[in-house]
């Protein structure tokens, strides 16, 4: 056996099987191109159109794969295994209706086994085969047995597995069939328990699958009979990374040469070498190994066009992204390094994949917008975090003293359960309470810590499940609530992760059942508001109905339509009178629909005799797929049953379908000024604007809004004619014409397709002008961010632009009488506003810092005497102090100037401004082991509506009760004496 590196293993295994007369087919997007249920390429299939077309009988390929989400999702297990990937890559043959078992079998061994060019050359006595072992539908597959042991396997060596493993299926229905697995022996150094010798199959860490034949026979049909398909067909996988450990004598595919230069270079970024052989530095040896994988899947996945969102394949990105950012952290690493690990994964991959060449530049951009757009979430969130654990601490600790206070009084009827609980743990346990047997504490105070340590060891004599024990684990315990937890996930998107180790770190117990349940109930809120005709979520008069039969592609009038259904307030009702609002269902409608984008038509329903309007229409919807509900409000009564006629507002039809098509243009503009990877995110397309949302890591420039503009208005005075193809098959329209299918959207097998030329062609089931011409012109007004990741223009089209053109001159009319005798030669009146406006902010800023120079002026002379204003309190200096008017930055300023004043003790200062309370504490570096800020400042906040913590010698606290502010200040010597006990 050679020792070759994974590029040379990739190029040997596809020119094997080019010699055995395989087409080579380059790898296909890790986004599946023409499935958009399936969230990433995770198979070896996908590529291959023209072979199940008929075109070609062999073809062999390095699939690039991801498995981060959905079924196959192994996120949580990489870099603390030796196999584990989010990104691999998946080598495989694959014969359509040509060769079969007989020579796949043979083909598998001879590149493992032979010695020939190209081949492996592994040692036979190393590896194991298996079989299906049947069941009571299909035979065992002795065929394949037979040939394994004609080309020198030894029948000792050939297993008989479960279809758990062994048969292979694309799901409940389809192509299906036994597959036959081999397996390498990593040595007994491999073993799961170390040093344990078993026999192939019972340790899994020891012998490694190493590639999949799957036979496919049969055809499943939906009651389960099994038929032979008249073409059988082979289709294998090998992971490039595990074989690569087999040939080059490593335990991990981390110790591969596919790993080791990208963790080396993450090493270098975060900082952080790890040493070899040392045991301590197995935490950080993991950190390294999900870098450096998590990078090659985000390099990759934004290559072939994914961005960070928040659903989706962007949402699954965003998780590998932060992972990794999240570890590079943990070896110390704070500022951004992602971005760079592109680079690493272009250098060692540009043989296999030169595409990277061309887009590394654009996908460190990406990364790095994205690392430092989660280090504003961090600072934001871990704000926020930290804050809430510091006041589940100071509520814990609240509660505890409150018991205690509790107890060393005489027993009330509401805390003689307390005491006759405890007094029976102290009968039946014999331990030494604190608790008189008359129910009083003895004459001593007692000291909370000895209650505290009394109520542990009763705890440890309680059975878990005791609901006393759980009782005592919340007084003793703090808990942050998984429910407060969510509320940070879901508004600055904390990782979950991130929250667990951070309760850890302050010794809080994490709820993670609150979490899940508070999780679960988010996702049934979003479930029920999702939008799109549903019969669950449609009132249940439009359940039964028939479809509506749409006729407004061809006409904007339908005569003699008979209403169905008539809705007022959601209720079904047998008429409308004159004036009042409701819904009308027909069975036959001209009126589009709100759908895919473009609103609803506005316009009328005449009466059968064609002469009477009798209701004005504002728009229509679909409630249930299929059934149209037209906005009414009615000027004569209209009962069902009724006859009318269904007409269209065409100038409002016109200037919709004008920013509908202008719509397509814009979004094949974008993608031809700012790259493929931009995808719609949404649309809205009415008769005022268009407005077009799509994903893009970055603000668009003013010279791309431009050029993107010239774009759309060259198609648009080119009069390019739209053509409308419908009944398309869904695999025709994305995979023959090109159109984009997008993730999650539910597409029938058949499909409308809108065709602007050899320049845009999409999937849609709106209504579009004739040809680009109609629009007129396309006038670009605004862009900007809707969330991380997604940005949206919106733009005018036809007498909309000539608007927009009309205030524009307006507007630069103005100008230049504002700035026309000062304009320099060469600047337009535009850019000579931008520089007065500048002008003007700058002489802000500096009437505000003025400003702030006098409020604290006037604060510290205030404050001049403080120490005199200060109380002492066991020994230690409180001053606590009112200072409205001045901001948050001028009071940590303030309580710093007062903190040396005092020389030792606590200050508080607290202010109302803008109907809030902002309260800041300072302690002294040498009270912070008795008296910390952030529990006075926590306790503080309680009294005046809100929250608060910190630093031991700094916090912050706030709240929204001004009107108890001042007693809240005057308690602060109180709360301090409380806590120096």
């Amino acid at each position: 056996m050679i020792n070759r590196s994974g590029s040379q293993i990739r190029e040997d295994f596809l020119r094997f099987f080019e010699g055995k007369g395989h087409r080579r087919v380059h790898s296909s997007s890790l986004v599946p191109v023409n499935d958009p249920t399936l969230l990433f390429t995770n198979a070896g299939m996908n590529q291959f159109k023209d072979v199940f077309l008929g075109n070609e009988k062999r073809a062999a390929s390095s699939q690039k794969c991801v498995r981060a989400g959905g079924k196959h999702n192994d996120l949580e297990n990489v870099g603390f295994t030796r196999r584990h990937h989010t990104f691999f890559e998946m080598l495989g043959n694959f014969s359509f209706g040509d060769y079969f078992k007989k020579d796949a079998i043979a083909y598998a061994w001879e590149l493992l086994t032979s010695n020939h060019d190209h081949c492996f050359g592994i040692d036979p006595s190393r590896l194991y085969v298996t079989i299906f072992e049947g069941d009571a539908k299909v035979p065992r597959d002795d065929e394949a047995e037979r040939f394994w042991i004609e080309i020198g396997v030894p029948k000792e060596r050939i297993f008989g597995m479960s279809a758990k493993d062994n048969f292979w299926q694309m799901g409940d229905t389809g192509p299906c069939g036994p597959c036959s697995e081999i397996f390498y022996d990593m040595g007994v150094e491999a073993a799961e328990e170390a040093g344990v010798d078993k026999p192939f199959p019972l340790d899994d860490q020891r012998y490694v699958e190493i590639w999949n034949l799957v036979f496919m026979q049969f055809d499943r049909s939906s009651d389960g009979t099994l038929t032979p398909l008249p073409k059988p067909s082979i289709d294998t996988g090998m992971g490039l990374e595990r074989i690569a450990a087999v040939l080059q004598g490593v335990l991990s595919n981390f110790e591969t040469d596919l790993f080791t230069p990208l963790i080396k270079r993450a090493e270098e970024l975060t900082g952080h070498k790890v040493e070899a052989d040392s045991a301590v530095d197995d935490r950080s040896r993991a950190s390294l190994r999900i870098i450096a994988d998590h990078a090659r899947a985000a390099t990759f996945l934004i290559s072939d066009g994914v961005n960070p969102a928040n659903e989706g394949r962007g949402y699954v990105l965003r998780k590998i992204l932060r992972r990794g950012i999240r570890h590079g952290r943990l070896l110390g690493q704070e500022k951004p390094f992602m971005y760079e690990m592109v680079f690493a994964v272009r250098d060692e991959m540009q043989v296999a994949y030169p595409e990277l060449k061309e887009t590394a530049e654009r996908v460190s951009k990406v990364v790095l917008a994205e690392e430092e757009q989660f280090a504003r979430v961090l600072e934001l969130g871990s704000r926020n975090l930290n804050q809430t654990l510091e006041q589940t601490r100071i509520e814990n600790e609240i509660q505890k003293q409150k018991l205690a206070q509790a107890l060393e009084q005489t027993l009330t009827a509401k805390e003689i359960e307390i005491y006759k609980f405890l007094h029976e743990m102290q009968m039946k346990y014999n331990l030494q309470c604190v608790i008189k047997k008359a129910g009083i504490w003895n004459s001593h105070p007692v000291d909370f810590y000895d209650f505290s340590a009394s109520i542990a060891l009763l705890r440890e004599k309680l059975p878990n499940d005791a609901p006393e024990r759980q009782t005592l684990d919340k007084i003793l315990r703090p808990t942050f609530d998984g429910r407060k937890a969510f509320a940070l996930y879901e508004t600055f998107g904390m990782p979950l992760d991130f929250m667990v180790d951070a309760a850890r770190d302050a010794g809080i117990e994490f709820d993670q059942a609150g979490f899940d349940v508070a999780k679960e109930e988010e996702q049934q809120r979003a479930r029920a508001s999702w939008k799109g005709g549903s019969k669950k979520s449609a009132a249940p008069v439009y359940r039964e109905l028939p479809k509506t039969e749409f006729e407004g592609y061809s006409t904007l009038r339908v005569d003699g339509a008979k209403v169905l259904a008539l809705v007022k307030d959601g209720v079904g009702v047998p008429e409308l009178k004159a004036g009042e609002l409701g819904e009308v269902v027909l069975d036959a409608t001209s009126f589009y629909a709100d759908s895919g984008g473009q609103v609803g038509d506005q316009g009328w329903l005449y009466s059968g005799d064609h002469n009477l309007v009798v209701a004005e229409v504002s728009g229509a919807t679909k409630p249930v797929q299929g059934v149209f509900a037209h906005k009414v409000r009615a000027n004569h009564t209209i009962a069902v049953g009724d006859t009318v006629d269904t007409v269209v507002d065409g100038a409002v039809r016109a200037a919709t379908t004008r920013n509908h098509t202008g719509t397509h243009l814009l979004h094949a503009a974008l993608r031809e000024v700012l790259g493929k990877h931009v995808k719609q995110a949404g649309s809205l397309n009415d008769a005022t604007r268009l407005r077009f949302d799509f994903s893009h890591f970055t603000g668009v420039a003013e010279e791309e809004l431009r050029e993107v503009e010239e774009i759309v208005n060259r198609q648009v005075m080119g009069n390019t004619k739209v053509e409308t193809l419908v009944d398309v098959p869904i695999d025709v329209a994305v995979n023959e014409l090109g159109a984009m299918a997008l993730f999650g959207e539910k597409y029938g097998e058949k499909v409308r397709v809108v065709k602007i030329g050899d320049f845009s062609t999409e999937l849609c089931g709106g209504i579009h002008t004739g040809a680009t011409g109609e629009i007129g012109v396309i006038k670009v007004v605004g862009e900007g961010s809707v969330s991380s990741g997604v940005r949206r223009v919106e733009a005018v089209s036809g007498t909309g632009a000539l608007h927009e053109f009309r205030r524009d001159f307006e507007v630069a009319r103005v100008v230049g009488a504002m700035v026309g005798s000062t304009v320099a030669e060469g600047v337009t009146p535009a850019e000579a506003l931008r520089a007065r406006i500048a002008a003007q902010e700058e002489e802000m800023k500096k009437l505000r810092r003025e400003l702030d120079a006098v409020r604290m002026k006037a604060a510290s002379s205030s404050l001049s005497d403080a120490g005199a204003s200060a109380v002492e309190v066991k020994g230690v200096k409180v001053l606590a102090q009112r200072v409205d008017g001045v901001e948050k930055a001028q009071m940590r300023e303030l309580v710093d100037s007062l903190r040396v004043k005092l020389g030792s003790g606590v200050v508080v200062l607290g202010a109302a401004v803008d109907g809030k309370v902002s309260l800041i504490v300072g302690v002294t570096k040498d009270l912070t082991s008795r008296a910390q800020a952030g529990k006075i400042a926590g306790l503080l906040a309680t009294q005046v509506g809100g929250k608060g913590g910190g630093r031991p010698d700094l916090a912050e606290a706030g709240g929204s009760d001004v009107g108890s502010l001042d007693a809240a200040l005057k308690s602060a010597a109180e709360v301090v004496g409380g806590l120096l006990g």
